[in-house]
């Protein structure tokens, strides 16, 4: 476990091209750590036949969940595909949804997909120096829909929580494919309304 001194401060770096730190160690999710998530599950089974890549990494850094605190990391996202459905983040709300977050893009190019509970679906461009404000009550998931890695830094109230549950149940409204003439976000027809369905 990362173990670094909330209470009196600390320094750790970031490389601003791959997002690694040599002072924390990263979270890992390969493709099997992703059922549910895609949309074409013919398409997942038969990559995950291939194979388990790594679909993302972040860092955890163990941050105490307690206000007043900033949790704060990277995510390093690779590209590539599962069927037209490109690579993405697990998504999630914060269990105290009014939690906003920032996302920095080191490098890279994607989507920051955002969704509230009332219904409210955007996808934002996100590349190599620029943010995402993503404000309270919203989902968000990133997208990267480049041939290399999205690197994003991302900080947030250190007792937000995570709740992933709701979005591995439901889905997102919208999906980010690949299409014959570039990015294409489409309505998910998997998407679940009732909660817990």
């Amino acid at each position: 476990m990362n173990s670094f001194d909330w209470d009196r401060g600390f320094q750790l770096d970031f490389d601003r091209t791959t997002g690694f730190s040599r002072g924390a160690k990263t979270t890992k999710r390969t493709l099997s750590q992703m059922r549910g998530m895609f949309f074409d599950e013919d398409a997942y089974g038969k990559a995950l036949e291939q194979g388990d890549p790594l679909i993302y990494e972040f860092y955890e850094l163990g941050c105490p969940e307690r206000p007043g605190d900033l949790a704060f990391g990277t995510t390093v996202l690779y590209p590539g595909t599962v069927g037209d459905e490109y690579y993405m983040t697990k998504g999630h709300f914060h269990t105290r949804r009014m939690t906003s977050e920032v996302y920095y893009a080191f490098s890279g190019e994607g989507y920051m997909l955002l969704e509230n509970e009332e219904g409210d679906v955007r996808a934002l461009p996100l590349s190599s120096g620029q943010a995402v404000y993503v404000p309270r009550g919203y989902a968000h998931r990133t997208v990267n829909v480049g041939k290399d890695p999205l690197v994003v830094f991302f900080a947030f109230d250190a007792d937000a929580g995570h709740d992933y549950g709701t979005i591995e149940t439901r889905g997102y409204r919208r999906l980010i494919l690949r299409g014959e003439e570039g990015v294409q976000i489409v309505p998910n027809p998997k998407w679940n309304e009732r909660e817990g369905a």
